[in-house]
Order: C-alpha cells, then sequence, then structure tokens
C-alpha cells in the first residue's frame, strides 16, 4: 500500500508487528456477502494500525471486532428533542466506531483510499482516531496525553475548531472536509486523514492542528519536509 512503501525501514518494522497484534486480538467480520482473503485481511490490519505507529498498541484497547460491510451501509438513527418528540431518520455510512462496540468500515471506500491516497481521506484512519479519543472515557477530539501537552492541544484544536466552524458557516468554500465542522470529535478525526493524506495542506490549512498531529503520531509517510 502506498503509505506503507512510503515509511522507512524502522516505522515498516514497527507497522508490521502492530498489524500481527491486529490480527491476533480483533476478529475481522465481512457482512452482507463480502468475501475478505488474507492480502484483504492484512491491508484492513494495517491501515487501522497507521495511527498507532508513536501512540502504540494501546491504541488496540477496549474492542474486540472490525465490521467490514461491502459497500456503504446504512444505519437507523433515533432522537428525542427536547419535547419529548421522537425523530428516526436512515444514514448512510461509509464507516463507524461504537462506544466500547465495533469498528466498522466500507471495504470499497477503503480500496478507494489505497487507490487515491493523497486525496485527503481514509476513512480507516478516521474511525481509529475516534477509538484512540476514546481510551480517556470522553469522545470530545482529545486522546489521552500528558497533563501540560493535553492543556495545550485543547486550547489549539478549540481555536482552530472554532475558526473552521465559523468559516464554513458563512459559506466559504473549504480546501479542509466541512465535515470537520460537526463536532470537535470530527475534528480530529477528519484532520487525522488528512495528516496521513494531505499533510501539507493540513499544515497551510491548519498549522497549530497539523504540528500537534505530527507529533501525536509521528511524522506522515507523505510528508516531503518531515
Amino acid at each position: 500500500m502506498p503509505w506503507v512503501r512510503a515509511l522507512d525501514a524502522p516505522a515498516q518494522s514497527k507497522l508490521r508487528t502492530l498489524a500481527a497484534l491486529f490480527l491476533q486480538r480483533k476478529t475481522i467480520t465481512p457482512v452482507a456477502g463480502l468475501e475478505l482473503d488474507d492480502r484483504a485481511r492484512l491491508a484492513l490490519a494495517a491501515l487501522c494500525c497507521l495511527p498507532l505507529l508513536a501512540f502504540g498498541e494501546e491504541g488496540l484497547h477496549g474492542w474486540s471486532q472490525l465490521i467490514v460491510y461491502p459497500d456503504a451501509f446504512r444505519v437507523n438513527r433515533s432522537h428525542v428533542d427536547a419535547a419529548g418528540v421522537m425523530h428516526e431518520w436512515d444514514d448512510e455510512l461509509i464507516g463507524e466506531s461504537w462506544d466500547s462496540g465495533p469498528l466498522v468500515l466500507s471495504w470499497a471506500d477503503v480500496e478507494a483510499d489505497i487507490a487515491d491516497p493523497d486525496a485527503g481521506f481514509c476513512v480507516a484512519v478516521h474511525e481509529m482516531a475516534h477509538k484512540i479519543d476514546a481510551l480517556d472515557g470522553l469522545l470530545d477530539g482529545t486522546p489521552p496525553l500528558p497533563r501540560d501537552w493535553q492543556r495545550a492541544w485543547a486550547a489549539d484544536f478549540q481555536r482552530s475548531f472554532d475558526a473552521f466552524v465559523e468559516r464554513v458557516d458563512a459559506g466559504e468554500a473549504m480546501s479542509i472536509d466541512p465535515y470537520a465542522a460537526e463536532a470537535p470529535e470530527e475534528f480530529f478525526a477528519v484532520c487525522s486523514e488528512y495528516h496521513f493524506s494531505a499533510p501539507a495542506l493540513l499544515r497551510e490549512v491548519l498549522p497549530d492542528v497539523a504540528a500537534h498531529l505530527a507529533r501525536f503520531y509521528g511524522p506522515s509517510p507523505f510528508d516531503v519536509s518531515a
């Protein structure tokens, strides 16, 4: 895969170890008629472990299953508003991370990411970012960090997120996926995708965020300035 080829030898060795742990500890369950051979399973493990190169195997804690659909999948949502009225609707997703539950991916979108690795998208990294984010018990866009770094991270991310949301709400054309404006945790996950797939763009648009992610994840395989 392009990300793996771009890593130096020590990073490739570490990714190999992490991917082996992933395959040992996680059940990969294809559904809806999908079949995955060993090569596909290894690709999934490697992609899911890319965000763990600096963070380590702790990022594999707290869940046990990867569910893989052939394509985008539909989930039923419900919400009770302030007036007590129940609202239900269907969402079409390409990935999902359940609290203390499985990680879910669309295989077609994983393949699309591999085919176009510098387009700013990597659904496996996005959902793994949510898993890492939740390790401290809160899905809030701030992963487990030393206290001083956590304070700096929270301040820089909040400021960058607020400015990003303001631009999206104003209708500006955005070079970063506007979905990042949905919530702080989505901002973190989307920016994580750009760290691995378009690091120069992330550094240009969100330099403070890019600096934190380079420290947290290690240099992006595609970052020629690293």
